[in-house]
């Protein structure tokens, strides 16, 4: 769903920058999925990193700032291979505005060995984590595809397990969804969020993240 210039216009003239960004990323979100100011649920999981295997604690991550945790339906696909790679590209630029970027699908942790090393997508560069049961996709309120139809990756291998929405999250350091971004492009999810971390680096005082969730409601209004 997308804003109309008319309702961006006079959103510019009412709130600042950093609480428009906030309503524009949410308008493109999943209708079902948490929304920012909601608290994020804590999980810890096997992730792989670089084909390595280890397990991912998101409370120990917020501790060190924002967390980019970006639920896709499964490795080798189109839309995630294109995501996964655009994240690769851009994981020094998140570096820089201090957040973290975990992936989340219900792919085992020997699939995503595979995929977090592939030189043409993670590269080593991003860890992926294993949700296989779905029990986090469902705790984030996103809706899960079950498996079947004879779905392949782009390897041309079976895709046997059950797969969520595309939807990215920032958590802020309060441990609160500070963005959530769905219904857009793959690349353009992952320039949305770091456009909305990089103004979460630039505002002061972003120790917590209300000052930028609270000025404007989700959806700005005619």
């Amino acid at each position: 769903m997308s804003l109309r210039l008319f309702d961006v216009f006079h959103a510019m003239r009412a709130a600042p920058v950093a609480a428009l960004l906030v309503a524009v990323l949410a308008a493109g979100r999943s209708e079902a999925a948490l929304k920012p100011g909601d608290a994020a649920p804590a999980f810890k999981t096997q992730a792989s990193l670089a084909g390595k295997a280890f397990e991912f604690n998101l409370k120990d991550q917020i501790a060190k700032g924002p967390v980019v945790v970006y639920f896709y339906p499964a490795a080798y696909t189109n839309g995630c291979n294109i995501q996964a790679h655009t994240f690769a590209e851009h994981i020094a630029d998140f570096r820089a505005a201090g957040a973290t970027v975990v992936g989340v699908s219900l792919d085992s942790i020997e699939r995503l060995n595979e995929f977090s090393a592939d030189p043409d997508y993670c590269a080593g560069k991003l860890p992926v984590a294993s949700d296989p049961g779905g029990r986090i996709a469902l705790s984030y309120d996103l809706q899960l595809r079950p498996a079947g139809g004879g779905r392949k990756d782009t390897r041309g291998r079976e895709i046997d397990h059950a797969s969520t929405e595309r939807t990215t999250f920032v958590v802020g350091p309060d441990g609160k969804v500070a963005a959530a971004i769905g219904g857009v492009a793959p690349d353009a999810n992952v320039l949305q969020a770091l456009a909305f971390v990089r103004t979460l680096a630039a505002t002061p005082g972003s120790r917590s993240t209300s000052d930028l969730t609270s000025p404007l409601p989700q959806r700005i209004q005619p």
